[in-house]
């Protein structure tokens, strides 16, 4: 059988580019810069990778604080599943998922106000306008 190439917007993957824009418009941009929340995002999306589902219990306490933080944005929830063990005892297992929806929308929100230059725009804007018309 031939794989055939998705692009990730044709799958619905969440892209780092997509979650950093959703972590500026959910937190107020005066406190966080767009490195900022683009370093956050790439932290996250470590763990995550393709999937849309992590287990909680392979994080570190520092990065589930992280993940707390996204949770109160709206970006992230839990759930959790119980199942029960050959013993008869009872086990938890938690997962962190990616609130797909929440996210597309503060992205969409975010491209119509321009929450975020590209890098390369916030590069050549500090130019000034000068030195643009002497070259």
């Amino acid at each position: 059988m031939v794989g055939i190439a998705v692009k990730p917007e044709d799958a619905n993957v969440l892209t780092i580019d997509q979650l950093s824009k959703a972590i500026m418009k959910s937190i107020d941009r005066q406190d966080l810069k767009p490195e900022a929340a683009k370093q956050m995002a790439t932290h996250v999306m470590n763990f995550f990778g393709y999937n849309d589902t992590i287990i909680d219990n392979i994080l570190e306490p520092e990065d589930r604080d992280a993940f707390y933080m996204l949770e109160d944005l709206g970006l992230l929830v839990t759930e959790r599943e119980e199942t029960t063990l050959y013993d008869g005892r009872e086990w938890r297992i938690h997962y962190w998922l990616f609130r797909k929806d929440r996210i597309d929308e503060l992205v969409k929100e975010c491209e119509r106000e321009g929450c975020i230059d590209d890098e390369l725009g916030s590069v050549y804007d500090e130019i000034p306008e000068d030195l643009w018309s002497n070259r």
